[in-house]
């Protein structure tokens, strides 16, 4: 069925046709509606879950931390200050190798207080162990909850999405809901490998010595190596099943382009329709979009920028002291190709705060990356107020 909903409900409704079991809820601006859904679906029997209400959002993942390491489909979303609350906590979810999904709506972090939408609160957890996905529109929000679910249960990972805050959590749009049994093929129920068994008591994260603890960390990071191939062959039944597909990283009109701009979440749509227009103008420009943030998709973006002459990477974030945080990745993971592959990376820094990314912004971006040279700085600053 189709309804028109907004971006915090497609989420919902992804946890619910994914037959989450556990649910820790915590309140916080632009993601409160998705706790509030699910709460409804909770009490009105629609979703047969327990529904936790903590007193913070430490206390929630701390919740989903306990509740998946009994073999429970868990889920929690959050925001923010509420994520880098959580953050303690992320890794242990992480290093625990345990399948929660978590929905963040990107939110601007203080100071100044800011309930608007950029990506840091996402990216400042980065390294925490977690998958990250990045979604453009409320339809892939909601298949990328279902997705979320069978990519963390495949490979014991705990998998966070990414939804811009307002842009999408509060905007609506027509949504498909896929029909429960196909989505119930698609999403076995969950078969732990490990759990906590109050019948078959073991005891778990003891402290782990010298001996131990690098092997542990090797383990992670073979399972993060698998994600790309896994997340390829979930995406490939879910087409098969409903023919929508996303891909880790999507060209759009980048076959024969001599100019490609780079994004990541709302941003994209904008920038679709920028390179349609410059492409009815005769001009050679594409577009690159990254849905997978963790693990970074290197090879795919090799291919995707191989032999292109400069790319403008579009960053709604700001590692202070260096740079746009997806352009700075790029150029690292472009660092290897061959010279004459390699194309010139200019790295804008835009929209920050909730500031709106406009068709005449990424013309500026598109202007000053084709007059650019190597001099510039690497960080390029779009419509800071002087």
């Amino acid at each position: 069925m189709k309804k028109v909903m907004v971006g915090n409900h497609a989420v919902a409704w992804g946890a619910q046709r994914a037959r989450v079991e556990v649910i820790a809820a915590y309140p916080i601006t632009p993601q409160t509606q998705i706790v509030e859904k699910l709460s409804e679906m909770c009490a009105d029997g629609t979703l047969p879950a327990r529904y936790i209400k903590v007193e913070s959002e430490h206390s929630a993942m701390a919740a989903c931390i306990g509740a998946s390491a009994t073999g429970a489909r868990t889920f929690t979303a959050s925001s923010s200050h509420g994520l880098v609350y959580m953050h303690e906590m992320l890794h242990w979810a992480g290093g625990g190798r345990l399948p929660i999904v978590m929905a963040d709506v990107n939110r601007a972090l203080g100071p100044g207080w800011n309930i608007w939408t950029d990506q840091n609160d996402s990216l400042s957890q980065r390294d925490t162990g977690w998958v990250q996905l990045y979604c453009e529109t409320n339809q892939e929000v909601l298949d990328t909850t279902i997705q979320a679910f069978r990519l963390a249960e495949m490979l014991d990972l705990p998998v966070m999405l990414m939804l811009d805050g307002f842009y999408l959590s509060h905007t609506a749009e027509a949504v498909d809901i896929p029909d429960q049994d196909v989505v119930d093929e698609f999403l076995p129920p969950r078969v732990s490998r490990h759990k906590l068994d109050v019948n078959d008591p073991h005891a778990f994260g003891a402290l782990v010595r010298p001996d131990s603890y690098m092997e542990m960390r090797w383990l992670q990071q073979e399972a993060m190596r698998q994600v790309p191939r896994v997340l390829e062959t979930i995406e490939a039944d879910w087409n098969r099943l409903f023919g929508r597909s996303y891909g880790a990283v999507e060209s759009y009109r980048a076959e024969d382009a001599d100019l490609l701009l780079v994004t990541t979440g709302t941003v994209t749509s904008t920038a679709r329709y920028v390179v349609d227009q410059r492409r009815a103008a005769g001009e050679k420009i594409g577009l690159v979009k990254i849905k997978m943030f963790r693990p970074f998709p290197t090879e795919q973006l090799r291919m995707a920028l191989a032999g292109v002459d400069k790319v403008a990477v579009l960053d709604r974030n700001i590692s202070p002291g260096h740079g746009g945080i997806f352009a700075e990745e790029l150029r690292s993971a472009l660092y290897d190709l061959p010279n004459e592959d390699r194309p010139q990376i200019y790295g804008f820094v835009l929209g920050l705060g909730g500031r709106d990314i406009t068709p005449a912004v990424i013309d500026e971006v598109i202007e000053r990356t084709k007059q650019g040279t190597e001099s510039e700085r690497e960080d390029l600053w779009v419509g800071v107020n002087s």
